[in-house]
């Protein structure tokens, strides 16, 4: 990507329902350069796509948390299946360091948040964990 596509990418994510013209006016290029410019992207898998961002996206789990995690042995390939089976954990990132896995939790309380954290400190191999409260989103994907 160059450095117009960074900045029509950028431009997007702030208003993806942009129009051409209003894109085109934004970055100084025709409305026909936008438009193959928009459509490289998407067959290059620059832009995997575009998505709504609904009122209930962001309230359904008004606590939010990350959960790091150190796990014994080979044990990470099962652990992860375990994680992704609970419907609290938004995503699960594998990580450098000191810790091996990063869990994004979100839930409706902070006693649901306190049960899921003691259900996956239960499961076999993992043998510390760190959780951190997210006390607001300043920029997220789910919020441009």
């Amino acid at each position: 990507m160059d450095s117009l596509d960074q900045k029509l990418v950028a431009a997007l994510r702030r208003d993806a329902r942009m129009s051409l013209s209003d894109l085109a006016g934004h970055l100084g290029i025709t409305r026909a350069t936008v438009r193959s410019r928009i459509e490289r992207l998407l067959a290059r898998g620059d832009i995997l796509g575009f998505t709504v961002i609904t009122r209930a996206d962001m309230t359904h789990s008004p606590v939010r948390g990350l959960m790091m995690l150190k796990i014994e042995g080979a044990g990470t390939e099962r652990i992860v299946h375990r994680l992704t089976g609970f419907p609290e954990v938004q995503q699960v990132h594998s990580t450098n360091g000191t810790w091996d896995l990063i869990a994004e939790i979100g839930t409706e309380t902070l006693e649901a948040l306190d049960r899921i954290l003691f259900e996956i400190r239960r499961l076999d191999g993992i043998t510390s964990s760190e959780t951190h409260l997210l006390l607001s989103t300043r920029k997220s994907a789910r919020t441009r």
